[in-house]
């Protein structure tokens, strides 16, 4: 008898680079479902530290172990004499996700590369960057830029996350370690926001095919991620989701946007309206806009909405000015939501206190009713 067939996609998360092997870390110790981590470094003993699936240590041969020294042509020779392992570690993925930290050597001289051979497998192909902190200096943001455009050419797809950005979202008192792991977080949160649109099941599905036709060839897209509680909630979060602090762009002309709106069992339908409406209103008055639901008792109040803005006029978003905001002081109407995701940001909204009675997914579909419910709600 034939084996059951696996329709599951099969998504592979590569980091190459201290920054990208220090985020796939932290993705490991999150318990980040339903995907294969890669690790691919030259250097050896960082790699070590590293519980990913598959490690890669490129850096036997021409960097002995080393490190690529913030050079990437260093780090671009290594991935070159390592194309076959790289492609056999890659292969039979169907999205994969390239992260690094741009500025250094390994992350942006070899995360074209490895882009570049998961795409030409057939893999729909995802960079999740950040950009350096200004304090890092001019030759590393420099790097960066041009790391930067050159990985674009690769991907189907390219999130750059500003580390400067995390700055708007601190207090004062921030140390250096904290900023770089707020960093780690933040790429986190661009590949689970995405990952978990697929690998967990909703009561309105988004699956691979979803993420495929809004991310395929796409070029430059836009993460962000919003939970609130309280009064609002939905609204807010999704307010939280297009305007964080950490977009240096706007979503507004995204032809293609992703919207997974998660919360518990009291989910209203109003809110889950109300929140689209928000973000359809954001985008580009003819976007394709896909939206899935996802209820999970174990957020309990707080409802978390993850939009993903792609496809832009001319290639890429609409620059936003730095938001100057003392994390410190903020006022929120929200409350906000006890965890030390840097996406988070209670931002000041007007305060309209929404009239109509919440009507959850429960209330509104039985078994037993005889109204014809569409496919999609069921």
């Amino acid at each position: 008898m034939a084996s059951p067939q696996n329709y599951l996609a099969v998504i592979k998360v590569v980091g190459i680079g201290g920054g990208g092997v220090n985020a796939v870390n932290r993705m490991i110790d999150v318990g980040l479902k339903g995907v294969e981590f890669i690790a691919i470094n030259t250097d050896a003993q960082h790699l070590l530290m590293s519980d990913a699936d598959v490690k890669l240590d490129i850096g036997r041969k021409s960097t002995r172990g080393l490190g690529a020294g913030a050079s990437p042509e260093r780090g671009r020779e290594a991935v070159l004499d390592h194309v076959d392992e790289i492609e056999e570690a890659l292969r039979g993925a169907d999205m994969v996700f390239v992260t690094a930290g741009e500025g250094g050597g390994t992350g942006t001289g070899g995360a074209p590369i490895v882009a570049k051979i998961a795409r030409e497998l057939g893999a729909l192909t995802i960079g999740v960057v950040t950009r350096p902190f200004s304090f890092e200096g001019k030759v590393r943001t420099r790097q960066a830029d041009e790391g930067i455009e050159e990985l674009r050419s690769e991907v189907d797809t390219l999130i750059v996350i500003p580390n400067d950005r995390l700055l708007a979202i601190s207090d004062r008192s921030i140390t250096a370690v904290e900023a770089f792991k707020s960093a780690d977080q933040v790429l986190l949160s661009g590949v689970q926001g995405i990952t978990e649109i697929i690998t967990q099941p909703g009561l309105i599905n988004l699956d691979f095919a979803d993420v495929k036709s809004i991310m395929t060839d796409a070029g430059s897209a836009l993460m962000g991620i919003g939970s609130a509680r309280g009064e609002n909630r939905a609204v807010r979060a999704a307010e939280l989701a297009i305007s964080s602090p950490l977009l240096e762009a706007s979503i507004d002309g995204a032809m293609g946007v992703l919207l997974s709106v998660a919360g518990g069992s009291d989910l209203g339908l109003f809110e889950i309206n109300e929140a689209c409406e928000l973000v359809q209103a954001a985008a580009h008055p003819d976007a394709k806009i896909i939206f899935g639901t996802t209820i999970d008792d174990a957020l309990g109040d707080e409802v978390r909405i993850t939009v993903i803005a792609a496809g832009f006029d001319g290639g890429a978003p609409k620059k936003v000015a730095m938001p100057v905001i003392d994390a410190a002081t903020l006022n929120g109407k929200a409350d906000p939501v006890p965890n030390n995701d840097p996406l988070v940001v209670a931002l000041e909204l007007p305060d309209e206190a929404s009239t109509r009675k919440r009507v959850t997914f429960e209330e509104l579909v039985h078994e037993d009713d005889e109204i014809d419910i569409p496919d999609f709600m069921r």
